[in-house]
């Protein structure tokens, strides 16, 4: 038995090696070397050291910070005060030097309407009597070419027949004088130019500084020059720039002077009077306002029904265009409902049961294609008024612009060519 046991044990072994041999061994690390307490305080000594050196390096940084912000939040608001209140006593001065220009612009332009009014009576004069005829005739020409309705037979062409008959004749040469009013004419037209462009200029530099003095430091347009160009390109001295516009001012005042004299020589020479041409002229001209007044009101009115009626376009293609959104939208509600009942309709057994989710599913379906056909009659409907709209507009537009021709010729051509005709400047 001990040698059978003896045996076992030896066959055995071998049998417990080789299941050793089989299994996973782990490695266990070495033991970390372990420090000693004096290390240990003298480490956490220097850490609180470390902390507190930089806890007060960040308290000198945070004073230092804060006294640098404010100093510079200061300086940009002394700075931007400064360069306000710059900004504000240049336009108070560009300003007063705009109100002087314009002073005297509007002295040239009174004195331009003046010698346009004293052109006239000389035009006159010159022209004739018969050039009068010629006006008339001319205003019966032009009132031919009223189109559509508005081509009728009125108290204006009867009284334009009527002043034919009545103009009479004479003529008085004032070609030279004529002239002299001409030359200052357009030397006034040349130095009101030359106004004007000063003005332009002002009016430009002020609405530059007005808009700089409004910008604030948060206004989003803001932004920052990176060019190598001078970013002030000014170069005119003050000194220049005060007497160009005084300069301006001078020759503005010099040529208003000088048209004075022109006028009273040509009131000295301007002495026939046609008394018999007022009656005349006064019914054509009562005739012509009236024409004028009734072919206005008319037009408001026409304008008007046209502003109604576009705003009545407007409403109808937003109506159409909310329309076709509302199809649309029950295109997509229908598409959903079919898609519901067609993933129902895949129950099989006694499941394919008619249940309320069903029925409220036919149910939808059905009104949404009721409602489908009320919003396609609906838009239907709401296309055959916009065209119905659009015709009238374009009638509207039509009748209108009928009008504006009859006011051109009546209240802007005629009219115009009758204002040469003033036989109280005589």
């Amino acid at each position: 038995m001990e040698e059978q046991f003896g045996v076992r044990n030896v066959i055995g072994a071998p049998v417990a090696t080789t299941r050793l041999a089989e299994q996973v061994l782990v490695a266990i690390p070495p033991r970390t070397a372990k420090f000693t307490l004096a290390e240990w305080k003298l480490s956490n000594d220097q850490r609180s050291r470390n902390a507190e050196d930089q806890q007060q390096l960040a308290d000198r940084i945070l004073t230092e910070s804060q006294r640098v912000r404010d100093e510079t939040a200061e300086r940009a608001s002394v700075l931007k005060a400064t360069t306000d209140r710059c900004l504000s006593e240049r336009i108070g001065d560009v300003d007063y030097n705009k109100k002087e220009l314009q002073i005297q612009r509007k002295e040239i332009c009174l004195e331009l309407e003046a010698l346009g009014m004293y052109k006239a009576r000389l035009c006159d004069c010159l022209t004739s009597l018969e050039g009068a005829v010629v006006i008339v005739r001319k205003c019966l020409m032009l009132r031919d070419g009223r189109i559509g309705i508005d081509l009728v037979v009125d108290e204006v062409e009867s009284a334009l027949q009527q002043e034919i008959t009545t103009i009479l004749g004479g003529q008085s040469l004032l070609k030279r004088v004529l002239e002299q009013l001409h030359e200052q004419m357009r030397r006034l037209r040349s130095t009101r130019y030359l106004l004007d462009r000063d003005l332009q200029y002002k009016q430009g530099a002020i609405d530059i500084d007005k808009q700089n003095l409004s910008l604030k430091s948060t206004d989003l347009c803001l932004s920052t020059y990176e060019g190598y160009a001078n970013l002030d390109p000014a170069n005119i001295a003050a000194e220049e720039y005060n007497s160009y516009s005084t300069n301006n001012i001078i020759s503005a005042a010099k040529e208003v002077t000088s048209s004075r004299p022109i006028k009273m020589f040509i009131d000295t020479i301007l002495k026939q009077v046609v008394d018999d041409l007022w009656t005349a002229n006064k019914r054509c001209n009562h005739a012509f306002l009236e024409r004028i007044e009734d072919t206005q009101r008319m037009k408001s009115k026409l304008e008007g029904m046209h502003f109604e009626t576009t705003q009545k376009i407007a409403d109808m293609q937003s109506n159409i265009l909310l329309l076709q959104k509302a199809l649309s939208d029950r295109e997509g509600n229908t598409a959903l409902a079919h898609t519901r009942l067609g993933k129902r309709a895949q129950r099989v057994g006694a499941e394919l049961v008619r249940d309320p989710p069903g029925q409220a599913l036919y149910y939808e379906c059905e009104m949404l294609r009721h409602s489908t056909e009320q919003l396609q009659q609906m838009l239907q409907e709401a296309t055959a008024s916009l065209r119905y709209l659009l015709q009238t507009q374009i009638q509207l537009e039509e009748d209108i612009n009928v009008k504006m021709n009859t006011l051109k010729i009546d209240e802007v051509d005629c009219m115009t060519l009758r204002e040469t005709m003033s036989y109280n400047v005589y």
